[in-house]
């Protein structure tokens, strides 16, 4: 039955059609999502409170023999997630890493040549630990997923320097820090300007 579905922290278009046995573009494209999608523009990226329209699923049939075993594979499975590791502003190229999943391991390997890890991941993901460096120097990041706010939010810019290593108490006080480590005119609020820069170096 089609219902109109209420955000919670946490949630975004993957795990949301996940949920409900949709793939991510049918309810990211559908029409009566198109507001939301023009203004959240990420389908990663929602804010608790908006509402996604989930429509009525669709059966489909297929044919088969009797008394036979099928297999049907499921498309659309799973998200993708993407994170780049640096240093001063510098990629860690080529640094070997483990990317844990809800407690699981879903995948070990090196940096690229522009620092990202690079995934697959469950769409209904809630949060990651990331191992990076060898046995005697190692680093821990963990992360919860789905949980930065629209960048056109002040919690989606105080998420965002924050975790870019930004002290976040005062979120005046961090957007000018980001502004003068930027080179741009230094404001105390999150313009045009000072946002776009944000989304170049956080993503959205």
């Amino acid at each position: 039955m089609a219902k109109d579905y209420k955000v919670k922290q946490g949630d975004c278009i993957n795990s949301i059609a996940f949920a409900h046995g949709f793939f991510w573009e049918t309810i990211w494209n559908h029409p009566q999502n198109t507001k939301l999608n023009l203004q959240r523009k990420d389908p990663s990226v929602l804010k608790e409170g908006d509402i996604v329209h989930i429509p009525d699923l669709r059966v489909k049939e297929e044919s088969g023999t009797t008394e036979q075993r099928h297999k049907f594979r499921l498309k659309g499975v799973p998200a993708k997630i993407k994170i780049r590791l640096c240093i001063n502003d510098q990629p860690r190229v080529n640094e070997p890493y483990i990317l844990y999943v809800d407690d699981v391991e879903v995948c070990r390997g090196n940096t690229d040549g522009d620092g990202y890890v690079r995934a697959a991941i469950p769409p209904n993901a809630k949060k990651g630990r990331l191992i990076v460096g060898t046995a005697d120097e190692q680093d821990a990041f963990v992360f919860l997923l789905g949980t930065v706010d629209p960048i056109d939010t002040d919690e989606g810019v105080r998420g965002r320097l924050r975790n870019m290593g930004y002290d976040v108490s005062d979120l005046a006080e961090a957007i000018r820090a980001f502004q003068t480590k930027e080179n741009l005119n230094i404001t105390g609020t999150a313009d045009a300007t000072t946002l776009a820069r944000l989304e170049e170096k956080f993503g959205q």
